[in-house]
């Protein structure tokens, strides 16, 4: 009798396409990962103005806030915490309505603390435009039209002036 001799075959992965899969898969997550990316702050600047004729503005007219680089805001010669920024500035703004607001930062203020300072005065706007929605149309400001909120917004104009930083030594 003659024993039949057993081949053994060995399992074996054939890699010469795993090149051409793992290109494919690469391929596949950049097409279909989005990527984030950082919009910045939206601020609507006003159309130039070839020939500005300057306007003098009474003192009273202006609120000087100055931010320095821990945060601490000197508003009117007074020290404010920023989150009691937006109570006041709706009380002055409540009273009177040519208010100009004129934040001032120092070339050491960080850009997070500079943005909490705009995002307060924005806030102080937004509520009193809420406010006068409510009175004048009965709805929120979220719920007005287009023409509604045209009238809003030149009831309540928001008048914000961005100073220049200072380079304090």
């Amino acid at each position: 009798m003659f024993l039949k001799r057993r081949i053994s075959r060995e399992a074996v992965i054939p890699s010469s396409s795993l090149a051409d899969i793992a290109f494919l898969l690469l391929i596949f997550f950049l097409v279909t990962t989005t990527i984030d990316v950082d919009t910045g702050i939206s601020l609507v600047m006003p159309p130039w103005i070839e020939d500005v004729e300057q306007v003098k503005v009474k003192s009273e007219n202006i609120a000087n806030i100055l931010v320095d680089e821990e945060g601490n805001c000197l508003l009117d010669d007074q020290i404010v915490s920023i989150p009691m920024l937006k109570d006041i500035m709706k009380e002055k703004i409540k009273a009177n309505d040519k208010l100009i607001i004129s934040l001032k930062t120092v070339r050491a203020t960080p850009y997070r603390i500079y943005i909490d300072v705009l995002d307060e005065l924005k806030q102080a706007y937004n509520e009193l435009r809420d406010e006068y929605s409510l009175s004048k149309f009965g709805k929120p400001l979220s719920q007005v039209t287009e023409a509604e909120m045209k009238e809003i917004r030149k009831a309540i104009p928001q008048r914000i002036s961005l100073a220049e930083p200072e380079k304090v030594d």
